[in-house]
């Protein structure tokens, strides 16, 4: 109930003076307690929601608000080992208290990466960060890596004329079932991890009753930008160069659905991305492109947790990134307590193509299942890192060959779809193909079809030691098996690895199951997979840490 007062509190100003911001906007000025105390006034909440907020975020928390440059601990940078040589050479210009850390700024494919005045770079001397430090290396600071596709171009085709781009959005106008229909036919499932058929959060909006009061639902579309999955850049590549594939598959949801509002939640560490996405919509407005139609862009402050829907929904709103009990789904208590259709960048960048080529046409590329394509992010240990458009179905070999060109270096596994993405052995990656049902039925996750490759010399139990101390790290805190299940884990790996002590495998066994069934979201709920995957392929490494 607490929670939903706040809601209403924060909805009466909504978006245009929104709580979150003006949280974030406090904390990172590094403001006096007292203006925190004004907002709570101002919105007529107490202190400690206020408080409670900015103290959750890496970017906004007390103890980070002085830090002025940030270094990427994500797993691709880990298993690269180039961290460490990065973090003496900052050292050189940067005092302790200075240096910060980011979870991943989407430099998988370069790595040596960290964030420094909005911008994200790749650092691999002393004299690049001398360049970039006294804004001389500006050119340089742009992401850039190789993007090719084996398919029909869907998300990696260039959009040649924007007017005639968005004007495919009138041919729909009051259509809203034919737009229902074609997603339907096409089969296209959410891009973000869980593969929940689109069409039917679309339908089930639409079906939300009118506020008598009022005559009118207000309804939203938002857009979950908050790709936090270490390894995986393939929003950042659409948010950043397809910027209007993006849009306008939110545009076309909020006139299927009746809502006037989109929201896309960009994660922070994309500096890059929020600056294409707002000069994008300024594009839209000064063209006119989506009348009647407003775009709003948040800037999330650096939490894994808030990729989860509900956390998502919560932060907009200004309050602590908890999970949401569910029912009830956005669809039904949404943004503000209002139906919305929720959804990742990777989903709203195809309904364009499925639009003007039918949903007929999608759903005969892929498998019957998993029908369209997937973009699939390469790190660094491939001969040819990058970002590739791979139709589903494909066998993982040939992504692995054909497009990555191999590795550089001998890989014994690879974690496909972020840090609660499975871990898979190079053995078996002949038997997969990049789909949904080939992986899960495997034992394994597509996710958000990120590879992390983990060399032959990087221990196992390291690995699951990162993979703990990420969740511990990341969990909202709001259920105590993630929040204390996943702390526990880390210990008890942690120790192993630096003592004789030996853990008790029946324990660890229990532990890993009440965070598989006890958690509330898939974050305690998804890191058991990738440590069941690493202690059943490579027991033999691990044997000698478990009694």
């Amino acid at each position: 109930m607490a929670n939903k007062n706040i809601r209403n509190l924060s909805a009466r100003k909504e978006l245009d003076t929104n709580l979150f911001e003006e949280i974030s906007k406090k904390a990172i000025n590094n403001d006096s307690v007292e203006s925190f105390k004004k907002i709570a006034t101002e919105f007529y909440i107490d202190d400690s929601v206020v408080f409670g907020t900015a103290s959750f975020y890496d970017f906004t928390r007390e103890e980070n608000r002085t830090k002025k440059i940030h270094v990427c601990n994500g797993t691709a940078c880990m298993t690269a080992k180039t961290q460490e040589n990065l973090k003496n050479i900052v050292a050189k210009h940067f005092t302790e208290e200075e240096i910060g850390h980011a979870a991943c700024v989407g430099h998988c494919h370069t790595n040596s990466a960290l964030m420094y005045k909005n911008k994200t770079y790749s650092v691999k001397t002393e004299a690049e960060l001398k360049s970039i430090v006294s804004n001389k290396a500006e050119e340089t600071c742009f992401n850039t890596y190789r993007v090719a596709s084996n398919t029909t171009p869907i998300l990696t085709s260039k959009i040649e004329n924007l007017k005639e781009f968005y004007a495919l959005s009138e041919e729909f106008l009051d259509k809203n079932q034919k737009v229902i229909q074609e997603i339907k036919t096409s089969n296209l499932r959410g891009r973000g991890g869980a593969g929940f058929p689109f069409w039917f959060k679309l339908d089930a909006v639409i079906k939300e009753p009118l506020d008598e009061t009022r005559g009118k639902l207000q309804k939203y579309i938002v857009c979950n930008a908050d790709e936090g999955d270490p390894g995986a850049f393939s929003d950042m590549y659409l948010l950043e160069q397809q910027t209007h594939k993006v849009l306008f598959g939110m545009y076309i949801s909020g006139l299927t659905v009746g809502a006037d509002t989109a929201v896309l939640y960009i994660r922070g560490e994309y500096p890059d991305s929020i600056k294409k996405v707002t000069e994008a919509i300024e594009e839209i407005k000064t063209k006119k492109l989506a009348p009647n139609f407003r775009f709003k862009i948040i800037r999330g402050q650096g939490s894994y947790v808030c990729g989860e829907e509900t956390a998502l929904l919560s932060s907009i709103e200004g309050m602590r990134p908890e999970v949401r009990v569910r029912p009830p789904y956005p669809a039904q208590y949404g943004l503000y307590g209002k139906p919305t259709v929720l959804s990742n960048v990777e989903t709203f960048a195809n309904l364009h193509w499925i639009l003007k080529n039918t949903g007929e046409a999608y759903a005969a590329l892929g498998t019957k299942q998993s029908t369209g394509t997937k973009l699939v992010s390469l790190d660094s240990f491939f001969q040819q890192p990058g970002m590739y458009e791979i139709e589903m179905g494909t066998p993982l070999t040939e992504v692995v060959e054909k497009y990555g060109k191999g590795f550089k270096t001998k890989v014994k596994a690879v974690q496909i779809g972020g840090p609660l993405g499975g871990i898979v052995p190079i053995h078996k990656l002949k038997d997969l193909t990049l789909d949904f049902e080939s992986l899960n039925e495997n034992g394994f996750l597509l996710g958000h079809a990120s590879f992390v490759s983990i060399p032959e010399e990087f221990p196992m139990l390291s690995y699951i030691e990162h993979l703990l101390k990420f969740t511990a790290d990341e969990s909202c805190g709001k259920c105590y098996p993630c929040r204390i299940g996943s702390f526990r884990g880390y210990e008890m790996v942690e120790k192993a690895g630096n003592s004789d002590y030996k853990i008790d495998r029946t324990l660890f066994n229990d532990l890993l199951e009440t965070l598989e069934i006890g958690s509330l979201c898939a974050l305690g709920g998804g890191v058991p997979l990738p440590i069941k995957n690493a202690m059943q392929y490579f027991s033999e490494e691990l044997e000698a840490y478990f009694s």
